[in-house]
């Protein structure tokens, strides 16, 4: 140590001058010791900053502190030591001797503690002990076995046996961002991760000399990798661990971009494999869905790769086909409700992809946790929604299992590229199962074509046959080759001047079907009749294209109408012809018995001379056989007059509560006769009905004598009503009613329910069919209503003017002529235009078409007479 320059700090705070007195005693035992060859250099420091700068001023051998102990600022002060000055020998001047503050201090990284009354003439002695022990652990191991450390690229750093940091050369001071100075001064378990502090601990234990990967934390608390290797080696009898550390950032990040391209070669050469797959492209969905699951999961590198389908209105999801990678294995089924986990199928709706790190705390996927992600392992995911149009099908997933995985951006975009190629599938399929059933489609109409029992053919606009099925070949006698190319109209014998317009119709859409009878000319010059609709079949820009036929062989039924017709014109004829006589002999018919009738009643008037009791029973039963007799051939002829069309009908306004009370008090008597319960009930609003009066008075007639004959206990109601579009006229009994089986024979003519030869009921069965005949003929009708034993309700419907097929009521003019009177009892009788009736002094002017003819009359009874003349009444009315 001779001639060696030795830098001594003495850091003290006491300014007494006890303080002075010792700063002079240590300047006179350093350089008053005539024995000492070393060359000493006291600087004094009194503050903390100044010691810092003193600190690093220069290299600094021995720190001498003489400052009452606190063991914040002293291991402050001591920090800030070992970083700036690590090799500087450390003394503690104290007043204290407790072992327990020197041990305190020795634990702060003090290399001697002096007793400040022991100082002197000790002290030079005790600083030279303390730097050759500082030398002989710091300078020595430098200048011998790592004096070259300083030049080595890689962190060196060298470990005591206690673990505690020895030497660290400049290249590790530089990864690290630290001073060496401030490295000597921390743990070296503080420059790595929590994680790489274990991993450091168990190579150290087991002696392992393999290179291994740790994390080290720099001095603004980022991080690097490095490749670490240690060996021990023995010095002084110890176990020394020195420790190289390579910085393999830009070795990892080659490793990682190397990796990001491999993996970006296998993605897109998937990608291309796909784009040229046939597997993808023919429709089946199961190969297809293999295909994609098995090569996407080895080019992504994970587990597991499935794709699910929707189910039942969105309401589930289930596995069409789920590939493991470890097992190489397929399956499928698996279902999810969307009841069980409303959040994640919330999220398949509305967010395009669901890409999640960690699929247990992320609020999308956190609901599969127990039931699904932790029983297969699952901890990172990306699950891609699959839409055709604005239709949601399914879900393309991607699950990797283990440890969390950070997904990449090339990753995602990916993924969603394989969804794509996942739709063309999937589209791909529907169209094979449309193809399928457009052929299966198409197989079917060709065979209902071939075989339909219909003639058809195709043309096209300019009515050419584009094509034609085997009927109508066989309809008109051609083959399909001679009739093809053909103008289809070439064939109709009988085409029509108006049929072109009705294409031109059919054309601009104004009509959609054209349906005619036309008469087909056959190969062999016979006719055929053929019933023929047309319709139009546009093109896809819905330009008409062609002209659909339908045609149907109709000769027979043609021929069966005609044979139909003219059997129905001879019946009609012969119907006419029957009807026309019995119109014509109403004269004939009736003057015979009104002959009969008139003299019975003269014979009864004891005219020409006094009668028997037993000549007037039988003059008697001639009367009133002959009336009966008149009646039915009354209505055999009105009901011959409407079916011949003779039957004249005049509409005027009638009102009804006379008309209704002439009616009832013609069949009051015989009401009465039977004991039977006659009532009216007539609405004040039905005040006038327009009508024919005569006719309207012969229906209620017919109703109400009906009604009488077929009850045999209770009573007959006529109930008059106004509705909104006329009025109803209900007659309503409590008889013997009616079956429902028998409504069909009612108001046939000549037809009676009980057709028995005995039969309880006599009549013609000619009363309701003349009813509804004339009710028809005002526009209205007659309809029933009946229970079996408890009665019927038959109404007669009379519709207002409006209703009555426009006729328009006559206007009655005045009178300027009356000529040809025929007297009938007190009748008098005028025509052409008018008959006059005088009664009671009572003139009134009746229409001759609404009164019966003079040859009528003859037969009835006074009262009759009157009553069937007041029908309708008019007034003459002014010009």
């Amino acid at each position: 140590m001779a001639d060696e320059l030795i830098k001594v700090i003495f850091f003290f705070e006491e300014h007494t001058e006890v303080g002075v007195a010792r700063q002079l005693t240590i300047e006179e035992a350093f350089f008053h010791e005539p024995q000492s060859l070393t060359q000493f250099r006291l600087i004094l420091v009194q503050e903390f900053l100044e010691l810092k700068s003193t600190l690093l001023s220069g290299a600094i051998n021995v720190v001498i502190l003489d400052f009452p102990w606190k063991n914040a600022f002293c291991l402050k002060v001591m920090d800030s030591i070992h970083c700036l000055a690590p090799n500087a020998a450390v003394v503690i001047m104290s007043d204290f001797e407790e072992e327990t503050r020197q041990q305190q201090a020795i634990a702060t990284g003090v290399h001697n503690y002096l007793i400040k009354s022991n100082i002197y003439p000790q002290l030079l002695r005790h600083l030279l002990y303390t730097i050759a022990r500082q030398h002989r652990l710091n300078g020595e191991v430098s200048k011998t076995q790592f004096q070259e450390l300083s030049k080595i690229p890689t962190g060196i750093i060298i470990l005591h046996d206690d673990l505690s940091i020895l030497a660290i050369n400049y290249a590790l001071a530089e990864m690290t961002g630290y001073e060496v100075a401030e490295l000597m001064a921390k743990d070296c378990f503080a420059l790595v991760t929590p994680e790489s502090q274990e991993l450091i601990r168990k190579n150290i234990i087991s002696g392992a000399e393999k290179p291994y990967e740790v994390v080290v934390v720099k001095k603004d608390s980022s991080t690097f990798p490095v490749e670490m290797q240690s060996q021990i080696i023995l010095y002084q009898n110890k176990q020394l661990q020195v420790a190289a550390l390579e910085d393999i950032t830009e070795r990892k990040q080659r490793d990682v971009w190397q990796r990001r391209e491999n993996s970006l070669r296998k993605q897109n050469q998937t990608l291309v494999k796909f784009a040229r797959s046939k597997t993808l492209q023919q429709g089946n969905l199961h190969l297809a869905f293999k295909e994609i699951t098995e090569t996407t999961a080895e080019s992504l590198d994970v587990e597991r790769v499935s794709i699910w389908l929707y189910q039942f209105n969105y309401i589930r999801i289930e596995c069409f086909d789920l590939y493991e990678q470890d097992t190489k294995r397929h399956s499928s089924g698996m279902v999810l409700e969307k009841a069980d986990y409303p959040v994640y199928f919330e999220a398949l709706f509305n967010e395009p992809n669901i890409v999640v790190n960690n699929a247990y705390i992320d609020k999308r996927t956190q609901e599969l946790s127990d039931s699904y992600l932790s029983v297969f392992g699952i901890a990172s995911l990306i699950h891609i929604p699959i839409w055709l149009g604005k239709c949601l099908v399914g879900v393309l997933c991607y699950e990797h299992t283990g440890s969390i995985r950070e997904w990449t951006l090339e990753e995602e975009n990916f993924v969603s590229a394989i969804a794509d190629f996942t739709i063309l599938a999937i589209e791909a399929s529907e169209r094979d199962i449309k193809q399928k059933a457009l052929q299966q489609s198409e197989a079917r109409l060709q065979a209902i074509f071939e075989r339909s029992s219909v003639g058809i053919g195709l043309l096209d606009m300019k009515i050419r046959i584009v094509d034609i099925n085997p009927l109508l070949c066989q309809i008109l006698g051609y083959s399909r080759e001679e009739l093809y190319g053909k103008r289809f109209t070439d064939y109709i014998s009988d085409a029509k001047g108006g049929d072109l317009e009705l294409y031109k119709q059919l054309v601009s859409r104004t009509r959609d079907r054209l349906e005619v009878e036309r008469c087909f000319l056959h190969r062999d010059s016979r006719l055929v009749w053929i019933h023929l609709s047309i319709s139009l079949i546009p093109s896809t820009n819905e330009e008409p294209e062609f002209f659909l036929l339908m045609i149907e062989d109709i000769t027979e039924r043609k021929q069966t109408e005609l044979k139909l017709f003219e059997s129905k014109e001879a019946a009609e004829a012969g119907s006419r012809a029957k009807s026309e006589f019995l119109a014509t002999m109403s004269h004939e018919l009736r003057t015979p018995l009104n002959a009969i009738m008139g003299l019975s009643q003269l014979l009864q008037q004891e005219i020409v001379g006094s009668l028997s009791h037993k000549q007037k029973e039988y003059i008697s039963c001639i009367y009133s056989s002959g009336e009966h007799l008149l009646d039915l051939i009354n209505d055999i002829l009105d009901l011959s007059k409407v079916e011949a069309g003779k039957e004249e009908f005049l509409p005027f306004p009638v009102q009804v509560q006379p008309l209704c009370e002439s009616v009832i008090s013609m069949v009051s008597d015989r009401a009465i006769e039977k004991g039977l319960q006659l009532t009216t009930k007539i609405d004040k609003n039905a005040d006038v009905c327009i009508g024919d009066a005569r006719k309207i008075k012969q229906m209620l007639l017919n109703l109400l004598t009906n009604a009488i004959k077929f009850t045999v206990v209770g009573s007959v109601l006529l109930e008059v009503k106004k509705v909104s579009q006329g009025i109803k006229m209900i007659v309503s009994d409590t008889g013997i009613g009616i079956a429902p089986n028998q409504y069909k024979f009612l108001f046939e003519p000549f037809k009676q329910l009980d057709s028995r030869l005995n039969r309880q009921y006599e009549g013609t069965g000619l009363g309701l069919a003349l009813t509804r005949k004339l009710a028809r003929l005002h526009g209205g009708d007659v309809t029933v209503e009946s229970t079996l034993g408890e009665g019927s309700r038959f109404t007669l419907f009379l519709p207002d003017q409006h209703q009555t097929g426009g006729r328009q009521m006559p206007r009655l003019g005045k009178v300027e002529a009356l000529t040809s009177t025929v007297d009938i009892g007190q009748l008098t009788i005028k025509h052409p235009n008018y008959r006059e009736e005088t009664q009671n002094s009572n003139i009134t002017r009746v229409h001759t078409n609404q009164i019966p003819d003079a040859q009528e009359l003859l037969p009835l009874s006074s009262d009759k007479r009157v009553h069937w003349l007041l029908t309708v009444l008019h007034e003459d009315s002014e010009e």
